[in-house]
């Protein structure tokens, strides 16, 4: 049992001894489960072998509880504390009363209570790492406090040394607390990688995080920290892809912390499978009951608010997570090229109930997290910090995600179609030389992207909606960019962020790439420009400057790419009207209309739904009508051609900010 003496949480707890450390007993191990229950258990349902202690949790789940003394760097623990400690004083206290202000509410994986009875006694009682990484983290809001502004700042790069080598040595001592460091330290912007995840994971594992912990004889207060931690590590994990390798290549042997955001952000396949996935849902009572000034109410509704903005993220990584499995997989991709022409439909297919999962999510949002007036206005007091943009970000980075893989779809499938054509000998005819030609005009050099030159092989009215739901959801994403305001910019933001900003601006450079004309490929052009200047407006000193600048980087790459594509055709807007009328009707004769009649554009509806788009266009209507010098007092100029081409854009100009989007108001 925890040593811990006087009054405290600690006693009886599992992950946070001061002197031991535990390891799962697995099923498969030289340990035989049935001859664990014949061991003799004490009243704290310990037994001692020769091997170390065994902790007996419920019937069928058992650690073994080895000493911290024989593990490397074991003698250098408070060494470490103290210099830690040396080097943020006199402004320890402070840092940490920073972390719980900003961070904690939105990122609650300590046990706040725990903590402060910790620290109370002494900061030795902490691990190194931990202790480091809150401090670390918390510096980032330095000047945003009063008592500290004045002040100049810790030795950054000497605290980055230190949680270097303590987390390497605690590695060999896992507990909770390794676990919570290694998450703190992801969320700082220099502390995105990929290649530690899996470390982390390993160690959530050894843990026990993966398992259902419900009925386990340890405190209720752990119990609802290590379901939190689990979930915690569970969006890390999805949330990884395309970042670049960053200041210390050691951290990768030591942050190993974030699967389903980390596996979107840097593109990496998950850590983390269902099958071995025992968490069971987050609840009210895995929260502590009192975390806040009974007499502060604003206090309060800070709190509350933050722990729905962590329980819908929960939420919204599992159906990230269902989409990276049902399309990003190596199998999924192999699934759809192997249907060829029909991949797109297959894709589709897919997509429309996660879609309606999506929907739901978002209808389902409590007010206390949504991007409403009110909430702007209140977040407006000097010192106000609002952590609600990260969620609302990584929904429109989820809904791109999806809607990627389908626009990627339609390429591959025009390109299966296109093989098919010119391969095929009922598409060619003889010339006078006695050679085949493809009665189709080959396109351009380079210019498969967006060609509107071979049969594209998908129906080109779901074509055209599968684009229109694409396009609106890239508005919608750019307009909620251009309303955050300062108070949402200096607040806590989630590790993937800065990927997520990034991803709006790749998803319209795909956009451009694919547009089949010159008329749309100019309006993706001059929305990117919008973009980027929003996106170098909120990268100000001290609002965001870290987030939005990878996001510009990133722009400027892809859009330096898309100069090397040829020039697109211009396509007529009254030909390209006239031509989708009939298509539409076209369309809706094969799908079994028994008449042109029947076929009119206002019937087209069933078409969409029979090809699995009718949730496709998004869940609530129009919700973005505040406009976005209204939501952060800053509007982007417009290119000096917009005007007009937004009027006369034709299939190109006319949805509206939130068509077809849920949109992040009420």
């Amino acid at each position: 049992m925890a040593n811990f003496g006087g009054p405290t949480l600690l006693k009886r707890t599992l992950g946070l001894q001061e002197d031991r450390y535990s390891q799962y007993i697995g099923p498969t191990t030289d340990f035989e489960p049935s001859l664990i229950n014949l061991s003799n258990f004490d009243t704290h349902d310990e037994s001692l072998l020769a091997r170390g202690t065994l902790r007996r949790v419920s019937d069928e789940d058992t650690f073994l509880l080895l000493p911290d003394s024989a593990t490397p760097g074991y003698h250098r623990i408070l060494e470490d504390a103290d210099e830690i400690e040396r080097i943020v004083a006199p402004n320890g206290r402070k840092l940490i009363d920073l972390y719980f202000k900003i961070v904690h509410p939105a990122f609650p994986i300590l046990q706040k209570n725990v903590f402060y009875e910790k620290y109370e006694r002494s900061y030795r009682e902490f691990s190194p790492p931990l202790l480091a990484a809150i401090y670390l983290l918390a510096i980032n809001w330095w000047d945003h406090c009063e008592e500290l502004a004045g002040q100049p700042k810790p030795n950054v790069r000497e605290l980055e040394r230190l949680v270097r080598t303590s987390l390497a040595d605690a590695m060999y001592r896992p507990k909770l607390s390794t676990i919570q460091a290694g998450l703190i330290l992801s969320q700082r912007p220099e502390g995105d990688q990929w290649a530690p995840t899996g470390q982390l994971v390993a160690i959530g594992q050894e843990l026990g995080l993966h398992l259902d912990c419900t009925h386990w004889k340890i405190p209720p207060w752990e119990r609802g920290l290590r379901k939190r931690l689990a979930w915690a590590l569970y969006m890390q994990v999805s949330l990884g892809s395309c970042c670049v390798l960053h200041m210390f290549f050691f951290f990768f042997l030591v942050l190993t912390c974030q699967d389903k955001w980390g596996a979107l952000v840097h593109g990496r396949p998950s850590h983390i499978f269902a099958s071995n996935w025992a968490v069971q849902q987050l609840t009210p009572n895995d929260f502590p009951e009192v975390e806040w000034d009974e007499n502060n109410m604003e206090e309060r509704m800070e709190i509350e608010r933050g722990r729905a903005v962590f329980g819908q993220m929960v939420q919204l990584s599992q159906i990230l997570a269902e989409i990276l499995e049902t399309f990003y997989t190596l199998q999924a991709s192999q699934a759809v090229a192997a249907a060829g022409p029909q991949g797109t439909q297959l894709v589709l297919s897919l997509a429309k109930p996660i879609q309606l999962k999506l929907k739901e999510w978002y209808s389902g949002l409590p007010a206390i997290v949504r991007m409403e007036p009110s909430i702007h206005q209140s977040m407006q007091q000097p010192g106000k910090f609002s952590p609600i943009g990260y969620l609302h970000l990584a929904y429109f980075a989820t809904e791109i995600t999806l809607h990627r893989r389908i626009i990627r779809s339609m390429e591959s499938s025009a390109q299966a179609a296109r093989a098919a054509a010119q391969s095929g000998a009922s598409n060619a005819t003889t010339n006078g030389a006695g050679t085949k030609t493809s009665q189709y005009s080959a396109s351009p050099a380079g210019s498969n992207l967006g060609s509107p030159y071979p049969p594209c092989g998908i129906d080109p009215y779901v074509q055209h909606i599968c684009r229109s739901a694409a396009k609106a959801r890239l508005i919608s994403a750019m307009d909620f960019v251009n309303r955050l305001t300062p108070a949402h910019l200096r607040a806590f933001w989630y590790f993937a962020s800065k990927t997520n900003f990034a991803l709006i601006g790749t998803f319209g450079s795909l956009l451009w790439a694919t547009s089949p004309g010159r008329e749309e490929a100019d309006w993706y052009r001059r929305r990117l420009g919008e973009y980027r200047w929003t996106l170098s407006v909120s990268s100000k000193p001290g609002e965001g400057k870290g987030l939005t600048e990878f996001a510009m980087g990133m722009l400027d790459i892809s859009t330096g790419l898309l100069k090397q594509l040829p020039e697109k055709p211009s396509l007529s807007r009254s030909n390209s009207a006239v031509d989708l009328d009939m298509v539409r009707r076209q369309s809706m004769l094969a799908l079994g209309a028994t008449s042109p009649a029947a076929a009119l554009p206002g019937r087209s509806s069933s078409m969409a739904s029979m090809s699995g788009l009718s949730t496709l266009g998004g869940s609530a209507g129009s919700r973005f009508q505040q406009s976005s010098a209204e939501g952060s007092g800053v509007q982007s100029p417009r290119s000096p051609e917009s005007d007009e081409s937004d009027d006369d854009d034709g299939v190109y100009g006319n949805f509206s900010a939130t068509a077809g989007m849920a949109g992040i108001g009420d």
